[in-house]
């Protein structure tokens, strides 16, 4: 990581040229991965820190600084490892949901925004956040998932995919099993289209049950090293909405 051209080179080609590279300290500040803080939010910044391992985590509503982390361990699940318990491969042989992906990517984040989470005070998903992964989205780096049910937004979930890894950043529910289903369809075509790591960036159950792991830092950042230069060898979209 020592090296940034080559992620400056990649942002711009992405992102395109009016990309301005931050450039992050990767280090252990000995608080569970926090690097430091900024006062501001841009596009840039935040697609800045995802190239380097790095990404956002604050409350906007509390008036914190915007809080920069990259965690060790890191909490990811290899694609090709992909488990689908028995529960969510039964219900989608007769799901009644309807899947597409980036038909509403605001929506599904006020959906993520939104949802009560047990341990949680409050949201980590406020303006700045929303406004910032809306310019992502409208630039082709952030992606949505959506699962829909006579018309309605039932659940979904969204993230950041950079080459061969997607970072996923949150889910919600209104629908039993509806994000779960939506999850699954959109890691079996992620894998059918060359993805490699989905990067669940810390521990949580829910993406436990499907097989994600804990490894270092220093070996979540060589992989991305190589990923995130890497290409998907199908059309991601088109290969998810025909999964159903």
């Amino acid at each position: 990581m020592e090296n940034a051209e080559w992620q400056e080179q990649l942002g711009r080609e992405l992102y395109g040229a009016d990309f301005e590279f931050s450039r992050f300290p990767v280090r252990d500040s000995g608080r569970r991965g926090l690097l430091g803080y900024t006062d501001a939010i841009t596009p840039s910044l935040v697609f800045s820190a995802y190239l380097q391992g790095i990404f956002p985590w604050y409350n906007e509503d509390e008036g914190d600084p915007v809080l920069w982390w990259c965690p060790d361990p890191r909490f990811v699940l290899p694609a090709d490892e992909l488990h689908v318990p028995r529960s969510i491969d039964r219900f989608l042989k007769h799901t009644p949901y309807t899947y597409t992906m980036d038909k509403a990517f605001p929506d599904v984040m006020r959906g993520c925004s939104a949802m009560e989470r047990p341990g949680q005070d409050g949201t980590w998903i406020g303006r700045q956040m929303l406004d910032v992964y809306c310019s992502l989205a409208e630039r082709g780096i952030a992606h949505s998932v959506e699962a829909w049910h006579d018309g309605r937004l039932a659940g979904g979930l969204y993230g950041v995919l950079i080459g061969q890894t997607f970072c996923g950043e949150s889910m919600f529910t209104v629908e039993d099993n509806s994000s779960k289903s939506a999850f699954v369809l959109f890691a079996r075509a992620f894998v059918k289209c060359g993805g490699r790591l989905i990067d669940s960036q810390v521990y949580t159950d829910n993406m436990a049950r499907y097989g994600a792991r804990n490894i270092s830092r220093t070996a979540f950042l060589r992989m991305e090293s190589t990923l995130l230069a890497g290409k998907l060898s199908g059309n991601l979209r088109g290969t998810f909405e025909g999964t159903k």
